[in-house]
């Protein structure tokens, strides 16, 4: 799943925008100004940026200009702006922007253009992620446990991948839900309880835990100690 950083200081369209490339299959995070912004990709690099011009400290440009000099290779980025002028469509490109897109923007464009940006990019996909000896290909959809295949259901695939590409990290169950099933689920989670118990009785019975408890939190899928 690639991870983009949608970069605006307008709640509404950042919160709609994010919903919705979450929506299509992506892992987003989010941030309002530009020091968020280069905050973000430093503590964890995404696949690409979405980065409105006009932000309230640093703009989209000096973003840019911060960012080559922190990320190497460079981050790519996508400029996403109401300023539709032809000297900042030539400065945005100019400064290393893969793309500019002005608002308003057509969706499945802005898809296009961002997958776009990524097959150019040559963003790595994960073939598979071992935790112990516990394999999860993610694009084959395979698991095996000590080489041992094991059936999942979609839904348990997905979720297994998630908390594997999160392998290490605690994630909670808001995020899983927003991420493994796509929409806000408002208050009770109790789904995620049961979904991580049919994980466990298939990839635990006979083994060493894998999928830990963090009370309070949520999961988090790591080695066993």
């Amino acid at each position: 799943m690639e991870r983009l950083l949608v970069v605006d200081d307008e709640p509404t369209v950042r919160e709609l925008l994010s919903a919705t490339l979450r929506f299509a299959g992506f892992e987003v995070t989010s941030a309002a100004t530009g020091s968020e912004a280069v905050e973000a990709v430093r503590l964890d690099r995404p696949d690409l940026i979405l980065l409105d011009v006009m932000l309230p400290d640093l703009d989209g440009f000096q973003v840019v200009r911060r960012l080559r000099e922190l990320a190497r290779p460079p981050v790519p980025v996508l400029f996403l702006t109401a300023r539709d002028s032809p000297a900042d469509k030539v400065t945005g490109l100019t400064l290393g922007g893969d793309d500019y897109v002005t608002k308003p923007f057509d969706l499945p464009e802005l898809l296009a253009r961002i997958r776009a940006i990524l097959r150019r990019t040559g963003v790595p996909h994960a073939h598979a992620v071992v935790v112990g000896d516990l394999e999860v290909d993610v694009e084959g959809c395979h698991v095996r446990r000590a080489g041992v295949t094991i059936r999942l259901s979609p839904t348990e695939f997905r979720l297994l991948s998630y908390l594997a590409e999160h392998a290490g990290r605690v994630v909670s169950k808001t995020s899983i839900i927003e991420d493994v099933w796509q929409y806000d689920f408002a208050g009770d989670t109790s789904i995620v309880d049961t979904y991580v118990s049919y994980l466990r009785r298939k990839l635990e019975a006979g083994g060493p835990r894998l999928i830990h408890t963090v009370h309070g939190v949520g999961y988090v899928l790591r080695e066993p100690r």
